[in-house]
């Protein structure tokens, strides 16, 4: 590979497969054919007389073949990573083969817990040399690199699985929903309410009548539980030892290491992170987008908290995500509802109205977050996750009974990583996911079209008096075409629809 300025050339079709006949086969087929499962395929229909024996015939009871277990290569491994690679391994059939962290400090317990796995720092290197070695990748790095890694792997034939949301913005997301089916690969989102029960009795309830037609939505959360509406630290850190921090930037503008953005507070910089919607949106949000099969919005309007600086002053941070903030999402009709549905996320510990129907002192959502539909024959409302969805007043849980129509995924959203791990061993197609790509992707686009609102919001442009500032996009209803991308009638805010990426890296499309 090509070096630049300390970081990889990045375009994994052009580089990996160079000068190869394999790079002929990944843009006819979508996937090379010397992965492990394919040619453990080729080799069966096409050496005369040989035969490959499953190993639970030579083993017994118990055991499982090669081709039954997926080889796993994890990039950020550290904190959430590590959890996700954990639940894949308790699968009982993936193996961690290799780990990637640009942190040694949050990589420690994963190479303990894994021994015999290969560590890199630059997944880049990893792929570049390893990847005829492993099937599958979880992703699980902060959300502006989330996009560069699943692509590259999906470039390489790889089944992904990236962590929540998808992507840092609408075009990475769009991009990446098309690369799935593109590449035929199997596919899933970290939200892991998708795979529990919760969604599944909404759905039910919904479908049955129980609370008539949807027009109205709400979803809240307390987040954010780090700082935002703040400014960039201006103290100068040392960078620890075990940090590559140019690697942990990647995509992002060159700044200089402060302390604290890693590994816990990078969530509330748009540079890194999408605040609370990112963190929480897509747990929130997707019971809504299933049970009512919302796709893309055609408008967002939102307003946002203020800091504080001084008398008649309201600090100016566009670095920072707002410390609260209002979305409002408007979806046109779909095959579920009779007319377009509304939308509202709130967070910052901001609250819809209490419902009439709930009882004073019982609990709202889970009492920090929760997700509330207003039906025209009644309402429903669920925790964080979809878990523990309740009928309105909850006396109706008593009265009414549905018939259980959705099947349910073993071990509910702890079976959400097994459930991945088994599609990718069966196949592209073979298997029903929870959030594939072709779902996630419209989820994600939506909670990042909130994000436009929000980022709209708290644009501030000087006053021609010079005295103070006007925001001109704060509760400005702006319009979306699905088709182009962009925002039509606010053009500021299309800068965040496609980010520029820093010299030397990109989307490889």
């Amino acid at each position: 590979m090509l070096i630049r300025k300390g970081l990889y050339c990045f375009d994994f079709r052009e580089q990996y497969f160079k000068g190869t006949a394999m790079k002929k086969e990944i843009t006819n087929q979508g996937q090379p054919a010397t992965n492990r499962r394919g040619f453990i395929k080729a080799a069966a229909v096409t050496a005369a007389g040989f035969m490959i024996v499953p190993r639970h015939v030579l083993g017994g009871k118990g055991f499982l073949a090669p081709s039954d277990r997926l080889v796993v290569a994890g990039v950020g491994v550290g904190g959430k990573g590590r959890s996700d690679i954990d639940s894949f391994h308790k699968s009982g059939k993936a193996d961690i083969a290799y780990l990637c962290d640009v942190d040694d400090r949050q990589a420690a317990t994963s190479i303990q817990n894994f021994p015999k796995a290969k560590y890199y720092k630059d997944w880049r290197e990893m792929f570049d040399k390893e990847a005829k070695n492993f099937d599958a990748v979880s992703v699980s790095t902060p959300d502006h690199t989330h996009a560069v890694v699943a692509m590259a792997a999906m470039q390489l034939g790889k089944h992904v699985y990236v962590q929540k949301p998808m992507a840092h913005d609408i075009y990475e997301a769009r991009k990446l929903t098309e690369a799935a089916a593109r590449y035929k690969v199997v596919t899933q989102m970290g939200n892991q309410g998708a795979s529990g029960d919760g969604v599944r009795q909404l759905h039910e309830w919904f479908d049955a009548g129980v609370i008539g037609d949807v027009e109205t939505v709400y979803c809240w959360t307390n987040r954010p539980i780090w700082p935002q509406g703040i400014p960039w630290p201006t103290t100068k850190a040392t960078v620890p030892k075990e940090l590559d921090w140019n690697l942990w930037l990647g995509t992002a503008p060159y700044k200089e290491y402060v302390d604290e953005v890693v590994p816990r507070s990078w969530r509330g910089w748009w540079d890194y992170g999408t605040g609370a919607l990112g963190d929480l949106g897509c747990h929130l949000m997707e019971a809504p987008f299933r049970v009512l099969n919302l796709k893309y919005a055609t408008d967002v309007q939102a307003s946002v908290g203020s800091v504080f600086v001084g008398w008649g002053k309201r600090g100016i941070f566009p670095d920072s995500c707002p410390p609260s903030s209002h979305a409002t999402l408007t979806f046109p009709k779909t095959s579920k509802t009779k007319g377009p549905v509304t939308l509202h996320w709130m967070d910052g510990g901001i609250k819809p109205e209490r419902p009439e129907e709930l009882g004073a002192n019982e609990l709202f959502g889970d009492g920090n977050s929760g997700i509330l539909f207003v039906g025209t024959k009644g309402k429903m409302m669920a925790s964080e996750y979809a878990a523990n969805p309740r009928l309105l007043p909850l006396s109706r849980m008593e009265e009414v009974k549905v018939k259980q129509t959705y099947a349910r995924v073993p071990g509910s959203a702890d079976g959400h990583y097994a459930q991945w791990v088994e599609g990718a061993i069966a196949g592209y197609g073979k298997k029903e996911m929870s959030s594939p790509f072709d779902l996630a992707g419209p989820l994600t686009e939506a909670i990042l079209m909130a994000n436009l609102g929000i980022r709209g919001a708290d644009i501030a442009k000087p006053r021609a008096s010079g005295n103070g500032f006007d925001y001109p996009g704060s509760n400005m209803k702006m319009l979306w075409d699905n088709q182009n991308m962009r925002v039509t009638n606010f053009d500021e805010v299309n800068q965040f629809v496609k980010r520029t990426y820093r010299e030397g890296w990109s989307l490889g499309v």
